[in-house]
């Protein structure tokens, strides 16, 4: 039991990577130690099945209970997203330990640090500058939003990219979170559309280059997992001084609860 509910916390924490902007559903799923497991189970979808669906029940569950919880805050509490933002900066925090450990699991050289490295500088540049890529915005169609499916598939498959960024940028972000809290299927569709696509469409490719270079993609994912983490912090947000406290309560139980989850995760060999 406990370690279905740890599985079932994992899963709302990656689900709300997929609604809060910044967060990246991917690198939580790298934080939390299953995005390998995630790919392989997407790239050969007939090995160990049974397994597999027992594994990913409570995951799954978790994650989309993780997408309407957090539609309805961005919808009705989005004035707090600087303090939402503060526990996720804190929870990536606490797992990095446990991350860098698993990256380093087939040997760390000196290419592996350049390899972090310029990933690092690449991924930050990018999104700092990514919102001029959609100028004011798409129309809102079928169409755009299987895109917008696809970009939050894109978001699994590549730790530390952050769909929602995209979709802010796009001009479709509120009203993807507001369909989904509405249950409007005439967005729900289209979206789950794209994002299945892209996942199955991606995933073996993802698991092949695992499979021929752990070591030097997963010090990729490190680069954009620190990236996106910078991006996440909301350094021109103005705190009150009960603001500050609270922002560094958030941090630290983010951090908290997040090292709990890795040190678990040690115990529990299931995963």
């Amino acid at each position: 039991m406990t370690d279905w509910l740890l599985r079932f916390v994992k899963g709302i924490f990656i689900g709300s990577g997929f609604i809060l902007p910044g967060v990246s559903g991917g690198a939580l799923a790298a934080v939390f130690g299953v995005y390998e497991r995630i790919i392989s189970f997407l790239a050969h979808l007939t090995r160990d099945f049974k397994k597999n669906i027992l594994f990913f029940i409570p995951l799954g569950l978790g994650g989309i209970a993780g997408v309407f919880i957090f539609s309805f805050l961005v919808s009705y509490a989005f004035k707090f997203e600087n303090l939402i933002l503060w526990f996720f900066v804190g929870a990536i925090v606490g797992t990095v330990p446990a991350l860098w450990k698993q990256a380093g699991r087939e040997g760390r050289g000196v290419k592996h640090w350049w390899i972090m490295g310029i990933t690092f500088v690449a991924f930050l540049i990018f999104l700092l500058f990514g919102k001029e890529l959609f100028g004011d915005g798409v129309a809102q169609n079928f169409g755009t939003w299987v895109l917008a499916g696809a970009l939050i598939g894109l978001g699994v498959i590549i730790p530390g990219l952050s769909p929602s960024n995209f979709l802010l940028y796009m001009g479709m972000y509120d009203s993807m979170a507001d369909g989904i809290k509405q249950l409007n299927f005439s967005i729900i569709i289209p979206l789950a559309i794209g994002g299945i696509a892209s996942v199955l469409l991606l995933s073996k490719i993802a698991d092949y280059i695992f499979k021929k270079a752990y070591a030097e993609l997963f010090h990729f994912i490190l680069g954009v997992v620190f990236a996106s983490t910078i991006m996440i912090i909301p350094f021109g947000a103005k705190y009150t001084g009960t603001g500050i406290v609270i922002a560094i309560v958030m941090f630290i139980a983010g951090t908290a609860l997040a090292y709990w989850m890795s040190q678990l995760e040690n115990k529990y060999q299931a995963e």
